[in-house]
């Protein structure tokens, strides 16, 4: 399993896409968490920390890395929308929302429009650290080669720079985090109905990623109550702020 600072992290009843970290209320509702290009579901465990026990937080584990390295990364976002969407079939016996972080915030979209097409409205839809579907930017990132690559995880300081100094730690993790900015900036928004959910969007005031604007043309894409909120920091401004985004989730989910 995929271990953190503070234990070992639970796979959700009968999947491999789901962890669970902290056990909640049984009438608590459930946080679906999409972690970033290159992250894992342990990236989460502040936040299910956080939250636990008054909501259960499930994190998303893509294939490709931690406890799943040896399964084939899936480079697409419809794809892993699909995927987890099968997945949380079983998990609707309680409100459930989503959350994701930049690349995890496109997949989170693409599920939210799949629960919905399937009459499943969810409780709340958090997107953080991206900027509006419909808003297209290919920065080539996925194509560049490892020194680029790499060069820009660095720009961003998410990833432990003690790992972007070790050749063999690298070449375990630069395979996914390639396939997943490929996922990322070849996702392409399909025109269709908004959705019905309620939309808080969350960004840092100094993400190099996108404008303030293209994060409040999120609005466009719900017919539901939605909110922006900025906190201080760059593209992994959550790193200092796990507490504060807590804080939003609870107020969201009452």
């Amino acid at each position: 399993m995929s271990e953190t600072a503070t234990g070992t992290a639970m796979p959700a009843a009968g999947t491999g896409w789901l962890r669970l970290f902290h056990r909640a209320h049984t009438d608590a509702p459930r946080l679906v968490c999409f972690p970033h290009a290159g992250g894992a579901a342990s990236f989460y465990f502040p936040l299910s920390a956080a939250l636990a026990p008054g909501a259960e937080v499930l994190a998303v584990q893509y294939p490709g890395r931690q406890d799943r390295r040896g399964e084939p990364c899936v480079d697409s976002v419809p794809a892993l929308a699909d995927a987890v969407v099968g997945e949380l079939r079983q998990w609707q016996d309680r409100p459930l929302a989503l959350f994701g972080h930049s690349m995890g915030a496109s997949v989170a979209f693409e599920v939210a429009r799949r629960l919905e097409a399937e009459g499943s409205v969810p409780a709340a839809l958090f997107v953080s650290g991206r900027r509006s579907p419909r808003l297209v930017r290919d920065e080539g990132i996925h194509r560049a080669d490892d020194d680029a690559l790499i060069a820009h995880l660095a720009r961003l300081s998410g990833t432990d720079a003690r790992i972007l100094g070790d050749p063999e730690l690298l070449e375990l993790i630069l395979p996914a985090m390639r396939a997943d900015y490929r996922a990322a900036e070849t996702y392409r928004w399909t025109p269709g109905p908004p959705l019905r959910c309620p939309l808080s969007v969350l960004t840092g005031d100094d993400d190099p990623q996108f404008s303030p604007a293209e994060a409040r043309d999120w609005a466009t894409h719900t017919t539901g109550p939605h909110e922006l909120t900025v906190l201080p920091g760059g593209h992994f401004y959550l790193a200092s702020h796990w507490s504060r985004v807590a804080e939003l989730i609870r107020a969201r989910l009452g």
